[in-house]
């Protein structure tokens, strides 16, 4: 049985024979529309960043070496962002500037304006300059041709902003997967269902559509399948159709548990189907006809969990960004712990910031199929297969819910 690392790296180097490149499909979006997207090429510096030396901050344009503790200088003028410098500051001169204004030549300083005082048309300063304050030289954020955002690399709002300040308002951006999903069992009924006294609504296939629209895929959600060979083979048939099948239900070791022999029954090749985790155990990495399948356990905790820690690497990988690792952080924990030891824990839990310090608090649960305590957590914390005790106010590993921290 493979760790959860050993796991992600097996669907990290499949998922390289696949999702390389030169195979993933792409199109062209508006700036606008490219939010979460992924960039097929590179985009570069059109010109000079920024194109002529400019003002950080409100105040007066100077020659440093005219400025000293109540120097007086003539006020000769002024200039705000956007405006074209037409005056030069020569000695004992100085000019009114704003923030992202041109510095006029001449000038190689400017003074915050909380730094002078002024007497009818002389501006009186009360400390020195040094050339170059408060001044971005003209070339000094990128040269023309400077590669700005790289290939592959996925578009948040920093990213649009530098796209739209070189002009790039068109975007090649790879296609989102279609990540069909099928959650599979009889007691299992639609949301807008009434549930008999031994039914289940589908929670499921709203969670996993959510997770995966979360990670840049196109959610498709087919209907529930029954715990027969027939309807597990029509569905799994048609989910194959899309870039990538997530299943839940079905994988564990029971006897209407048929995900697998329906899989291996279509060509599929395991690369593993349980993981050393809790909750999760039973998860199932396959590909089938060319496609990334993965089978999650049916309990919803579980099948958050292990969507977060396995399928939605692959997604990453489908979407044309680069692997990246899990996005742990540290906490100190809030009270002692202690858990078996054999599996790596991945537990509901609470962050807060009480004094300003993170500090997690594991949330009780009944199990994975606890919906109601999941829904109180903000994230998931991490307990090592090695280790049984924790005392409070050790520092722990935490990994976060993406949709709410």
């Amino acid at each position: 049985m493979r760790t959860f690392e050993e796991a992600r790296r097996d669907i990290t180097r499949e998922l390289g024979l696949i999702a390389h490149p030169g195979a993933l499909k792409y199109e062209s979006v508006s700036l606008r529309n490219s939010l979460g997207r992924v960039l097929v090429n590179e985009i570069r510096a059109d010109r000079l960043y920024p194109p002529f030396d400019r003002s950080l901050r409100d105040g007066y344009a100077v020659r440093a070496s005219d400025v000293a503790p109540n120097a007086k200088l003539k006020l000769i003028g002024e200039l705000k962002a956007g405006d074209t410098p037409q005056i030069s500051v020569a000695p004992g001169t100085c000019v009114q500037i704003m923030t992202g204004a041109a510095v006029p030549q001449g000038a190689d300083a400017v003074v915050m304006i909380e730094h002078t005082r002024s007497e009818a048309d002389t501006i009186v300063f009360d400390r020195p300059a040094l050339a170059g304050q408060h001044i971005v030289p003209r070339g000094r954020e990128a040269a023309e041709g400077q590669v700005l955002l790289v290939r592959s690399a996925r578009i948040g709002f920093a990213e649009i902003a530098v796209a739209a300040q070189v002009g790039a308002i068109d975007l090649q951006v790879y296609r989102k997967p279609r990540v069909a999903i099928l959650s599979t069992g009889d007691e299992v009924v639609s949301a807008e269902e009434k549930p008999g006294d031994f039914q289940i609504r589908n929670s499921n296939a709203y969670s996993l559509a959510a997770q995966v629209t979360l990670r840049g895929g196109e959610p498709v959600v087919l209907v529930n399948a029954k715990d027969t060979e027939q309807d597990l083979h029509e569905k799994i048939a048609r989910g194959l159709k899309e870039d990538m099948l997530v299943l839940s239900g079905g994988v564990s070791a029971g006897k209407y548990d048929l995900v697998e022999k329906v899989l291996r029954d279509l060509g599929a090749h395991f690369h593993f189907d349980a993981v050393a985790i809790r909750p999760g155990k039973p998860t199932v990495f396959a590909i089938c006809n060319g496609k990334p399948v993965f089978g999650l356990p049916g309990n919803p905790i579980s099948t958050m969990v292990t969507f977060e820690l396995f399928a939605s690497l692959a997604l990453e990988l489908l979407s044309g960004a680069q692997a990246k690792p899990l996005a742990f952080l540290d906490a100190r924990l809030g009270e002692s712990l202690q858990e078996k030891t054999g599996l790596a824990h991945f537990l509901p839990a609470r962050l807060t910031w009480p004094d300003g310090t993170p500090t997690i608090a594991p949330l009780k649960w009944q199990g994975s199929g606890d919906l109601a305590a999941v829904a109180k957590a903000n994230c998931f914390l991490y307990i090592p297969a090695d280790r049984s005790k924790f005392e409070c106010g050790e520092t722990v590993s935490v990994l976060p819910r993406r949709d709410v921290l």
